[in-house]
Parts: structure tokens; C-alpha cells; sequence
């Protein structure tokens, strides 16, 4: 395929040191279930960010005052675009309604919780902006920035669908699973998601890695959170997440 050059000067994205330093240039995907808590201070954060055009959000079902709490932000449009599913379908789900409503030159992905942090946008757009990447994953496993520690089995659960994801599709990325990814949206236009659950992460990345791109992975800070403060993944979706990482490199 062929690649965009820089949107900007090379030199001065280079030393980009916030999100203040950057061009505005993002359209911003969340996807939500049950997230009433946490919600509306996650979107005023994505939205204080300039290089933020467009903030989509997709409630997924939620049956917990997460619509309400989303309407005061209604009268920030054609900036915050919010859509609702009738019920819960999955976070693959969700990001398709988002990724066909993005229309800004980067498309990033946002967990609706307080486990990423959108001051950190800079670092995954910092090698697109600069031409030379095609999509950038968020690493939390790479040393960089504040990690809470939690859940051993978990790191362990993701370093085996990362290690048979990187065998099948030959990259060496450290975090497939891993919410921060950021792609040019011309190459989401190119990629039919199918999984509707959590199986869309090693699905995305398996189907990248057939189109020639160039893959970047970047650190990022982590604060997780514990299964009481709202932590949704188990180990059934790890399970499917391995599944879906033979299914969509050996069965395509």
C-alpha cells in the first residue's frame, strides 16, 4: 500500500514532549459497557487534549445510568459523537460502529475507565505524524511510565496470546492485547472486522500484519484496575482471545 509522508515537520514531532505539541489530528473511539462511574471524566479528558477533533462514543448496552451520564455532553457536537447499541454486543462490536464514524486522519482507541491515560497520546502518534508508521500499539510492558501491579495470571494469560500472536503473524510485538493502539484511518477502511468481543484485538492484529504496514509499539503508562473497581476481562476472554489468534492467522 502506499504510504502518507509527515503531517507535520519531522524535527519538531520528534520532540513533541505533551499532546499540546501536536497538530490536531485524532479521532478518539470508546467504547463503553456499564461505565457510569468513570465515563464522563474519561471523555473530559479525551476532549481536553487540542489534538483531539472527534471523540466517538459507543455504549454497548449499558444497563447502569452510562447513557445519562453521557448526555450533558450531547451539545458538544460535531466534536463528541455518541451512539448507543440496544443491547450489549462486545467491544469488537463497538469499535466497528466507531472506526465506520471516524473521520479525523488517526484513529486511536480509548478504553472508557481510568486505566490509560489520554495526556499520553502524543507517544502513539508521535511515529505516524512523523510518516513513518502506518499503526502504533501502546505498550505497558515495556518499562516506561507508572505501572500498577496486579493480577500475575493475567500478565502471563496475555503473554501467551502476544507470543503465539507474534509466532503466527512473525512480528515482535510485547502487548497485543493492549487497549492504546492507533492506526491512519485508511487503514481501518481496509480491515472487515468480524469478532464481536474481546477476540478483536489479536483479530486486528492478525489482519494488519498481512497488508505490509509499518507496526510500531511504544510505552506507555498503566493503571489498572482491580475486579471491584469495575475490571471486566476474564479468563474466559483470554481463552477466547487465543482462540481468535489461530483463527484468524491459520483460517483466514
Amino acid at each position: 500500500m502506499e504510504h502518507s509522508g509527515p503531517m507535520n515537520g519531522a524535527d519538531t514531532i520528534a520532540e513533541a514532549k505533551s499532546n499540546r505539541d501536536l497538530p490536531p489530528c485524532l479521532s478518539v473511539v470508546i467504547p463503553v459497557y456499564n461505565e457510569a462511574g468513570t465515563v464522563a471524566k474519561v471523555l473530559r479528558t479525551v476532549l481536553a487534549q487540542q489534538l483531539v477533533q472527534q471523540a466517538i462514543v459507543v455504549d454497548d448496552g449499558s444497563t447502569d445510568g452510562t447513557w445519562a451520564a453521557l448526555q450533558p455532553f450531547a451539545s458538544a457536537a460535531p466534536r463528541v459523537v455518541l451512539v448507543r447499541h440496544e443491547r450489549n454486543c462486545g467491544k469488537g462490536a463497538a469499535l466497528r460502529t466507531g472506526f465506520a464514524r471516524a473521520t479525523s486522519p488517526i484513529v486511536l482507541v480509548q478504553d472508557a475507565d481510568l486505566e490509560y491515560d489520554p495526556g499520553e497520546y502524543y507517544l502513539v502518534l508521535k511515529p505516524i505524524l512523523a510518516g513513518q508508521a502506518d499503526a502504533v500499539y501502546g505498550s505497558r510492558f515495556q518499562g516506561a511510565g507508572a505501572h500498577r501491579v496486579l493480577y500475575y495470571w493475567h500478565s502471563v494469560g496475555n503473554k501467551l496470546v502476544t507470543t503465539f500472536s507474534n509466532m503466527l503473524t512473525d512480528l515482535n510485538l510485547s502487548d497485543v492485547e493492549t487497549c492504546f493502539k492507533a492506526f491512519r484511518r485508511e487503514v481501518l477502511q481496509q480491515v472487515a472486522l468480524r469478532e464481536d468481543g474481546f477476540g478483536v484485538e489479536p483479530e486486528i492484529t492478525a489482519k494488519i500484519s498481512r497488508l505490509q504496514l509499518r507496526i510500531y509499539e511504544v510505552p506507555i503508562s498503566y493503571y489498572g484496575r482491580t475486579y471491584a473497581e469495575g475490571k471486566k476481562i476474564n479468563w474466559r476472554d483470554g481463552l477466547k482471545a487465543l482462540w481468535c489468534v489461530f483463527k484468524y492467522n491459520l483460517w483466514r
